[in-house]
């Protein structure tokens, strides 16, 4: 098996493990901040362990690099947060929805930080999104779980849009575990005032849990991303990664029992479809400026 096929199968392991996150807001019984909090320290920790074995360069550039890395922690806290806060009111497959909202959520703020222009298919594309939100909340009224949630995981992709054009613009330079070893610390610093005594009082089962999500679901996938994109394309990395979602929602069913109606399954179609559409249009859009 040559590194191409090693790094495509390397690459969809990582998009599983991720989806696999959101799992953890319905398994472990603490609050979407102590799970963030707990989540960054086992995180950063094995990061740093990984950059260390591999003998990568640890520290950063700049002084001007370290003020970045805490804007983008200070983005990542937050999305971390209102990420799980938004599957334990929606659910697991709702949330991912709402979540990945992010790529289209990017095309609109992007002429922000960039110089690019926005066609009407980005406005067909926002028009397909704010439809599959409409399929996927179940009422307008915020006393609904699943409404709240849906704002939520909303509130969350915007976050996440921020960090990741913040990211490219400044930080870009960096492997994916450098640069998430130093936003997990600065999360982890960050997330430590607020931290609850429930934490000290979890079970050996949701410690368990926790230490699988830092590790095996956080350092891990962002440790392989940095060794797949040695052999493919970031298209490739982009298109592989609107996978998410899908894998989400299948592993919500096979191991939480959670039943997605049609409305919420035509929703997801609707909202994954512009974000796939709309990650190709950017990678065709930088490699025609680039060419």
């Amino acid at each position: 098996m040559d590194a191409v096929k090693k790094s495509l199968i390397s690459l969809h392991f990582t998009v599983v493990l991720l989806g696999g996150t959101a799992l953890f807001s319905r398994l472990v019984p603490l609050t979407a901040s102590d799970i963030t909090l707990v989540r960054s320290i086992f995180a950063c920790l094995a990061l740093f362990a990984f950059l260390k074995i591999a003998k990568d360069k640890i520290t950063l550039n700049s002084k001007k690099d370290y003020g970045v890395a805490v804007g983008l922690g200070l983005l990542m806290a937050l999305h971390w947060v209102t990420y799980f806060a938004a599957m334990q009111y929606a659910g697991v497959s709702v949330g991912m929805i709402a979540l990945f909202t992010f790529p289209v959520i990017t095309v609109l703020i992007e002429p922000f930080f960039e110089r690019v222009r926005l066609v009407w298919q980005d406005i067909v594309s926002t028009l397909t999104v704010i439809f599959g939100v409409y399929l996927i909340v179940p009422e307008t009224s915020l006393e609904n779980d699943v409404t709240l949630g849906v704002l939520i995981g909303i509130g969350s992709a915007v976050l996440y849009s921020f960090r990741n054009l913040i990211h490219r613009k400044h930080f870009k330079h960096y492997s994916g575990a450098q640069a998430m070893a130093w936003q997990t610390l600065v999360i982890s610093v960050l997330m430590l005032p607020v931290g609850s005594q429930e934490i000290v009082q979890a079970s050996s089962s949701s410690w368990l849990m926790l230490i699988l999500l830092g590790t095996v679901f956080t350092a891990l996938p962002h440790a392989l991303i940095a060794t797949s994109l040695r052999h493919l394309r970031a298209k490739t990395f982009s298109l592989i990664a609107c996978m998410q979602p899908l894998y989400g929602v299948l592993l919500a069913v096979l191991l939480l029992n959670e039943k997605p109606g049609w409305s919420t399954l035509l929703g997801g179609i609707l909202i994954t479809s512009a974000s796939i559409y709309e990650t190709l249009n950017t990678h065709k859009l930088h490699n025609s400026n680039n060419s």
